[in-house]
């Protein structure tokens, strides 16, 4: 990757296109990868752990990836959802062609991959799924759930996935005292050396009907 980072927008490495053959869904597929984004060789540890302890996405409505890379997150999703739309962001123009690729080749449109500005304000989300790119460092990431989770649907979840030793513990502390109002935040699972995080967004509280006398 040379001195390309997986965040940078535009890698200056060679793409140096490859294929490779995963099991998304339970079906094994053949995708398109490249240098200069995260993890092109595999699905990495972390998003294998994700994606084997959450549960199946709601079946419509629009669903986001955060940090999508080559995309199996957002593929596993319009795979399983196939009514939904699926929100494929990463500032790393090179994954986000990937993701395209990858989509039409396995017959998905219901995949947007776009840059995050390119997301319409008005969208909210039945579901987050995100490997978060940690090595952007805190302040970075935690912009990142700033602007993103409060786009859940009410009675929605995000499940985030994050390396114990990359400070998944900090991270669960930061988000539930970053969003202590309206939102629930619990560790669901850990495998591998990885956390499973997941922020719900509760519903509105029900006003006291007041009776007048």
């Amino acid at each position: 990757m040379g001195n390309d980072h997986y965040f940078s927008a535009s890698p200056s490495s060679s793409s140096d296109l490859r294929r490779l053959r995963v099991t998304l869904s339970g079906r094994p597929v053949e995708l398109t990868t490249a240098g200069g984004v995260f993890s092109p060789d595999h699905i990495d540890s972390g998003t294998a752990v994700l994606l084997a302890n959450t549960p199946p996405p709601p079946p419509g409505g629009h669903l986001l990836d955060i940090g999508c890379g080559w995309g199996p997150i957002a593929l596993s999703l319009a795979m399983d959802a196939p009514h939904s739309t699926v929100w494929a962001v990463d500032v790393n123009e090179r994954a986000l062609d990937l993701v395209r690729r990858n989509a039409e080749k396995l017959g998905l449109d219901n995949v947007n991959a776009v840059l995050p500005d390119d997301v319409p304000d008005d969208i909210s989300f039945r579901t987050i799924r995100s490997n978060p790119p940690i090595r952007v460092g805190k302040s970075v990431l935690h912009g990142l759930m700033q602007s993103w989770i409060p786009r859940l649907d009410e009675r929605s979840d995000a499940w985030l996935v994050v390396q114990r030793n990359l400070g998944s513990d900090s991270l669960q502390r930061w988000l539930d005292a970053t969003f202590a109002d309206g939102y629930s935040v619990h560790r669901t699972a850990t495998s591998r050396g990885f956390r499973v995080i997941k922020v719900r967004k509760h519903g509105a509280t029900p006003t006291a009907e007041i009776t007048l006398p």
